[in-house]
C-alpha cells in the first residue's frame, strides 16, 4: 500500500478585477518543490493558457502570476490539505476544503472553472455555489488522450 503524506494547497492568486475561478485539486510533489502552481515542467497548464489568451508563454513565477491578474483569472485548490500519495488525485484521503465560497464572495467571480474531473468532484461535494461551474479536461501529463490543440479549443471557449 503507498505511503500517503500530508500535502498543503498554495494561497489562492485573485484581485479584485478575478471573473474566472480556475480550481484544481492539490499541488503535485513537483510543485509543492517549487512552491508554486503546476510546476511539472510536463504539465501543459502555462501553455494552454498563454495560447489562449494569445500571451507569451511566461517562466517566471511573477509572469504567471500577472498572466492570470491581468486576464481576469483567479486559480486556487479546491482542496487546503489532503492525505495523498506523490501527485495521485486518485489516493486522496481525509479532504480539507479551502474556503472557495469568501473567496468567491469577495471577488466578481462569474464562473469555475475545475482543472479535471477531480478537482470537479471535489467541488461539488463541498460546495454549492450558485455559480456555473465546468468540468475542464486536466492539463495533466496524466491526461495524454488530450491532444495539446484539444485543450486549447476546448479551454479558450471558457476562458474568454
Amino acid at each position: 500500500m503507498p505511503e500517503h503524506k500530508t500535502a498543503h494547497s498554495f494561497d489562492s492568486i485573485s484581485d479584485k478585477r478575478s471573473r474566472i475561478l480556475i480550481l484544481g485539486t492539490m499541488p503535485s510533489v513537483q510543485s509543492r518543490k517549487v512552491g508554486f502552481y503546476y510546476s511539472h515542467p510536463q504539465n501543459r497548464f502555462w501553455l494552454v493558457l498563454a495560447e489562449c489568451l494569445d500571451q507569451p508563454i511566461p517562466e517566471t513565477i511573477e509572469n504567471k502570476t500577472l498572466l492570470l491578474l491581468n486576464n481576469s483569472i483567479a486559480l486556487w485548490d479546491v482542496l487546503a490539505s489532503c492525505e495523498i500519495s506523490g501527485s495521485d488525485d486518485s489516493s486522496i484521503r481525509s479532504p480539507v476544503y479551502n474556503d472557495i465560497e469568501a473567496l468567491a464572495s469577495s471577488n466578481p467571480i462569474e464562473k469555475i472553472l475545475c482543472n479535471g474531473k477531480k478537482a470537479y468532484n471535489l467541488y461539488c461535494n463541498g460546495f454549492s455555489l450558485s455559480l456555473p461551474v465546468m468540468c475542464m479536461p486536466s492539463t495533466s501529463p496524466a491526461n495524454a488522450a488530450w491532444s495539446m490543440e484539444r485543450l486549447v479549443d476546448t479551454w479558450r471557449t471558457e476562458l474568454r
